[in-house]
């Protein structure tokens, strides 16, 4: 089983949603979260004063596929998420060794 993490940008959930939806992957975990990397830093006004912070808003979806269905999910997913910009965000795939139903206590890929 692998874990696929994702970090898109905010108006991107509802396509990338879709899309794994669309290719069999309903279960997924979404937060917001912030991040720091190439993107440029954003400057407000707020009162008359002028703000600039580094660090901008995202979306990060976790989904638990099994090792076959890992390159579907890759594919829907970065074909949903892609803008062609630098600020597109980022995947991550690591190996997860166990899953477990806690309702059923079912375990591996039957649990997903």
């Amino acid at each position: 089983m692998k874990k696929i993490e994702a970090i898109i940008r905010h108006f991107k959930l509802d396509t990338v949603k879709q899309a794994l939806v669309d290719h069999g992957f309903g279960g997924m975990t979404v937060s917001e979260v912030k991040s720091y990397g190439d993107e440029v830093s954003q400057k407000e006004i707020y009162r008359g004063s002028h703000y600039e912070y580094d660090f901008i808003p995202n979306i990060k979806i976790e989904v638990v596929v099994g090792d076959h269905q890992l390159q579907t999910a890759l594919d829907a997913l970065l074909a949903a998420a892609r803008m062609n910009a630098a600020s597109d965000g980022d995947v991550l795939v690591t190996d997860i060794g166990e899953a477990i139903r806690i309702r059923t206590a079912e375990h591996g890929e039957v649990a997903l």
